[in-house]
């Protein structure tokens, strides 16, 4: 199997600076998406660096990972343990450049991490940036936001009806670099040629896309057209948040 890619990020409308950040590398199988959390020349600083120490951590672990999909079985649970680790390795980073700089205090990011290889797809996950796959014709979202409004839903406490129109819908709950450790959801799954994956901002989830209006953006012609179809639906609904899009077809 090998995959394909396309990737873009715009600042949207409102926004003066854009401090979402992401990676598309299809030789490694390794594509992220982050966005940042802190203001101006913070939350821009902790998504690169995040995404940046990410792509590194994987480099460096290359031999270890493919190894441990060949084995199959148990041994991608170890594969799903160095993702999360390269996370971790994100987070206390970016805490740490917070504590030298007051400048940078506060600032933090979200991380949607999604590696393919070996016919095996990984997700590691922190806030609300999302990845969902396309399979045939069914749409399915891997991933689950770490938001305050979420967490209240699955307690019962609030109505998704509700949660759409609480000012509190934006609040994370999980954040990498807000502190020096960070609890992160990691899957893995078979990949199969012919599967789409979607990774997304809230920039463009946030404006509550039905289940055919992503698949829109999934199933678009070419991946560089579906990533300019989500950009340009943010946009055109008023663009008030930093949009990134990265769309991955496994061959």
């Amino acid at each position: 199997m090998r995959n394909l890619s396309a990737g873009s990020t715009h600042v949207g409308h409102k926004r003066s600076h854009n401090e979402d950040f992401y990676s598309c590398d299809d030789r490694l199988g390794l594509y992220v998406v982050a966005d940042g959390v802190g203001g101006h020349a913070k939350g821009e600083v902790a998504s690169r660096e995040a995404v940046e120490e990410i792509v590194m951590w994987v480099r460096r672990h290359l031999r270890e990972i493919d190894r441990d999909i060949a084995a199959g079985g148990e041994a991608l649970a170890s594969v799903r343990r160095l993702i999360e680790s390269g996370v971790q390795s994100a987070c206390y980073m970016i805490y740490g450049l917070a504590e030298q700089d007051p400048e940078k205090h506060g600032m933090s990011t979200t991380m949607s991490v999604l590696l393919l290889r070996g016919g095996h797809a990984f997700v590691a996950q922190v806030g609300d940036s999302r990845v969902y796959r396309m399979r045939g014709d069914e749409l399915e979202q891997l991933t689950e936001d770490h938001t305050l409004v979420n967490y209240r839903v699955k307690q019962g406490l609030m109505t998704e009806e509700e949660a759409k129109n609480s000012s509190a819908k934006n609040v994370i709950t999980r954040a990498v670099g807000h502190k020096d450790y960070v609890q992160v959801d990691t899957l893995d799954a078979p990949a199969q040629p012919g599967d789409r994956y979607f990774l997304c901002t809230d920039g463009f989830h946030g404006y509550e896309p039905d289940e055919e209006e992503i698949a829109t953006v999934v199933r678009a012609p070419t991946l560089a057209q579906g990533v300019q179809n989500a950009i340009e639906f943010a946009n055109q609904l008023g663009g008030r948040d930093n949009t990134t899009a990265v769309l991955v077809e496994v061959l």
